[in-house]
């Protein structure tokens, strides 16, 4: 009976060392948003908060900031994001590298991009 177990371990550890093998690990896809494309905050960044049902937690009574319709441009504009710095913005760094709420790469494009331009409440 050992030796069986032997068989059956010894047989097996090829199989379970090569099972999960990667030849290449996906990479992150990058989206450029145009220098000249206009990223508006009401049209572009407010949707993407719904989107990922940001207000689930980020509501009055929950986490701050409050990203509630009508509030989420108080609540982050300037405590958590740095106009011109996107690197800076505690919006943009959670988002992109924490990858909180595993936001798409064209939405945090367009979140670097608002904040590259000033954080506008337009």
């Amino acid at each position: 009976m050992k030796k069986l177990l032997k068989i059956v371990l010894v047989s097996s550890l090829p199989i379970l060392m090569f099972s999960c093998y990667y030849n290449e690990f996906p990479e992150k896809v990058v989206v450029e948003i145009p220098v000249d494309q206009v990223v508006s905050f009401a049209d572009d960044i407010a949707p993407i908060f719904v989107t990922y049902n940001c207000t689930e937690c980020h509501n009055a009574s929950g986490q701050i900031p409050n990203l509630t319709t009508g509030s989420e441009y108080n609540s982050l504009v300037p405590a958590y994001v740095s106009a011109g710095n996107p690197n800076s913005s505690s919006l943009y760094v959670l988002l992109a590298i924490n990858d909180h709420r595993n936001v798409d790469a064209t939405s945090l494009a367009l979140i670097k991009k608002w904040i590259e331009d000033d954080a506008q409440n337009n």
